[in-house]
């Protein structure tokens, strides 16, 4: 059985229908538009749903983000410094670049986070649940991780200088050319 084509044999393509534009829906929470590179310093985004949300580079600098909910969102590159994210639910968060200088993270979900090249300084990260999270090249100095679990997460030439990893579960936890000057709680050999 043969096929033929018919090029060239009179056939004109159907016509295009140009379908409306849909504009794309914005969220706003108390006056933040959240997109990407948004500029909300201080905002109160207490229980916000951002589950999924592209936030890459927003300014959150002293936002009060606790009990948010940031499952699988992206924050790459964005400012948290001085932010409460007490309690937020931000399983599988991509925050590489991002900045939590000082910000307070106590009981934070952010297992199977993606933090490279994250700057976590002076942060408060106790009983926060880090589990299997990647922590490559991130910045601890200071940091307090007082009985958080650290269980299968990766610290792979991150600087935990000065740290207090005291009472943390370090089950698997990974620490090949990490910075542990001056860490307590810190595991010897690395």
């Amino acid at each position: 059985m043969a096929v033929t084509l018919a090029v060239g044999a009179g056939l004109s393509p159907a016509p295009v229908r140009s379908q409306p534009s849909a504009e794309p829906v914005v969220t706003v929470i108390n006056g933040c538009h959240l997109w990407p590179y948004a500029h909300c310093p201080g905002a109160d985004l207490r229980h916000a749903d951002l589950v999924g949300k592209d936030l890459r580079g927003v300014n959150f600098s002293g936002a009060k983000l606790s009990r948010a909910r940031l499952r699988s969102a992206n924050l790459a590159g964005a400012k948290l410094d001085g932010a409460d994210l007490t309690g937020v639910q931000a399983y599988a968060l991509n925050a590489p670049g991002a900045s939590f200088r000082g910000a307070t993270m106590v009981a934070a979900n952010l297992a199977m986070g993606r933090f490279f090249r994250a700057d976590m300084s002076g942060a408060d990260l106790s009983a926060a649940n880090l589990e299997a999270a990647r922590m490559n090249f991130v910045w601890l100095v200071g940091a307090k991780l007082v009985g958080a679990d650290l269980q299968e997460t990766k610290f792979v030439g991150s600087n935990l200088q000065d740290a207090d990893l005291g009472g943390a579960v370090l089950r698997f936890a990974i620490f090949p050319d990490a910075h542990l000057q001056g860490c307590r709680g810190c595991p010897e050999g690395w």
